[in-house]
């Protein structure tokens, strides 16, 4: 390093950054309109070098990872650094010409500049509730596709693009609203990155990143060499209602030393919403590693650099335009417990049993009769995470890749027609185990609306959360409509309808029979186990006096 720094500083110094990540995180949730952004918290802020490099990455959702890290690159691609000015701004939402994972987390990059060079770009995503009652065989089917162009002059949004955009928006009211609040958090982000080049000057800053990198991958690698080398296989299934069959996925991990190698193998991408492109690999691989070799990581381009990741081209895992991709949570969550696998093989004690396997989500859409306006409204669903050699699987939580917040009752019901009848743990869902895994949830909402477009999706309902070291599976996820399986991948409610989505529990850990018979009875109490459950797989006997 041409300019010396003590590690001290660097520490500050990459606290700083992440602060100001999370500040930003802060005033895009405060300043949004959207439930989806106010509530439910959707949203990830980063901060990049120069060159595009992460930094510093609020701890919000991992996913986004690969929405964020193919912008910056993008931009410049497009636009000559001598070009971007003071005050730009670029949007961008497009998988396949590096601007996003799905067509709903739109990138807001603006650049940061300190004495008329430019230094960093402070970068936000939010999930715009929009794009409903979609088709899903193309992404030409999901909605407008952004690339990365300049929608921001002067620290304004420039007309004619908003104009363009907005008219593609089914809400465009909400949508400008949380544009200026993606705007506002930005600019921030460059106030704050500013002050921090006036307290500490170019040099330092730019070496204290360079090196904030460097020590991550040193942490990175360390975490690495602790597991045994070798070659370690895993496959799992992918199931969906967008989908005839289900999809064998397989992944080969390949630990030398410090290095990992991830090779995987899926089917050709599908006619469905379910593609993964590459950065949404990578973002779902980075976060999987980064939960086994060290949680308290820095999360910057550091994190990178041990890790190879290589599939088919073409793959579910690897799509390429125009494969459809407004569902690549699902089968990215898969890919979680696909890595997890496969290091179970060489340490158990490292990861968890599979959790429950998808993202399940509702978004219901129609005209309020309250207010005669269009709405569109989108949730995610909670399960049960999978066990662990030293814990039980947390009850009812997201889990891996996902990380949104619980949108309270009271709020849904203010803002849509709709009610909610049921939110609750699915007793006995959990896979037994030694340690047992965590409970899936029930959620039952009523429509009080005709022509109430639903689209519910949801994985593991054909295949189950496996357990791990004698664990048994989990329950499987079930999706009803007026308390009748739904077997299509979408439906039309009227007035009075209720949909039922229960997901899937987690895989337990260790075998049940290891578990103390006391601890069996309050699980019992619990509901996370029924009577038979408890005589059955724990062999403890249920008598009542």
């Amino acid at each position: 390093m041409s300019t010396k720094l003590d590690p001290i500083k660097v520490e500050v110094i990459g606290s700083a950054l992440a602060s100001v990540c999370e500040e930003m995180g802060e005033a895009l949730v405060k300043a949004s309109y959207s439930p989806n952004i106010k509530e439910r918290r959707d949203c990830t802020t980063c901060l990049f070098d120069a060159q595009g490099r992460a930094l510093a990455q609020a701890e919000h959702i991992p996913i986004h990872l690969g929405s964020l890290m193919g912008i910056v690159s993008a931009v410049l691609d497009r636009y000559p650094v001598e070009d971007i000015r003071d005050g730009d701004g670029f949007l961008g939402n497009d998988p396949h010409t590096g601007g996003g994972t799905h067509l709903p987390d739109i990138v807001l990059v603006t650049p940061i500049f300190y004495q008329s060079r430019l230094v960093g770009w402070a970068t936000n995503l939010a999930h715009h509730a929009d794009y409903a009652d979609r088709a899903h065989a193309t992404i030409f089917q999901e909605g407008i596709r952004i690339p990365a162009v300049r929608a921001v002059r002067e620290g304004k949004y420039v007309d004619d693009v908003m104009h363009l955009v907005l008219t593609n928006m089914q809400v465009p009211s909400e949508r400008i609203a949380d544009f200026r609040a993606q705007l506002a958090a930005n600019q921030l982000g460059v106030k704050r990155t500013v002050e921090l080049f006036d307290k500490y000057g170019v040099k330092v800053m730019e070496a204290a990143g360079t090196e904030l990198m460097d020590y991550t991958e040193r942490k990175v690698r360390a975490g690495i060499a602790t597991i045994q080398n070798g070659v370690y296989h895993c496959e799992d299934e992918f199931d969906s209602p967008e989908l005839d069959e289900i999809l064998k996925l397989k992944l080969d991990l390949t630990v030398r030393d410090d290095s990992l190698l991830f090779e995987f193998d899926a089917p050709p991408q599908v006619r469905a919403s379910l593609n993964l492109v590459h950065t949404a690999l990578l973002a779902t691989t980075y976060y999987a590693v980064k939960t086994v070799v060290g949680p308290d990581i820095p999360a910057n381009a550091g994190l990178y650099r041990a890790i190879d990741v290589k599939a088919p081209e073409g793959s579910v895992l690897s799509c390429v335009a125009p494969a459809a991709v407004n569902g690549r949570t699902d089968i990215s969550q898969r890919v979680a417990d696909l890595i997890h696998g496969a290091v179970a093989q060489a340490d158990p004690t490292l990861v968890t049993a599979a959790s429950y396997g998808s993202v399940p989500s509702t978004t219901f859409s129609g005209t309020d009769p309250r207010s005669g306006e269009f709405y569109v409204y989108i949730e995610t669903i909670g399960g049960g995470l999978g066990a662990s050699a030293c814990e039980a699987g947390l009850n009812g939580v997201q889990g891996h890749i996902t990380n949104t917040s619980n949108l309270p009752v009271e709020s849904l019901e203010v803002e849509y027609p709709l009610t909610v009848d049921k939110y609750e743990l699915v007793n006995d869902s959990s896979g037994p185990g030694r340690n047992p895994g965590g409970m899936g949830i029930h959620r039952q909402i009523i429509a009080e609306h005709d022509d109430c477009r639903c689209r519910p999706r949801v994985s593991r309902m054909d295949t189950r959360p496996w357990g791990l070291e004698g664990g048994d599976d989990a329950a499987s996820a079930k999706i009803e409509v007026n308390g009748r399986p739904l077997n299509a991948e979408k439906v039309t409610l009227s007035t009075g309808d209720v949909l039922s989505v229960k997901t899937a529990g987690g895989g337990g850990f260790g075998k049940p029979q290891d578990r103390p018979a006391e601890d069996v009875l309050k699980d019992l109490r619990e509901g996370r186990i029924s009577e038979d459950t408890a005589k059955n797989k724990y062999n403890v006997e249920i008598t009542y006096q």
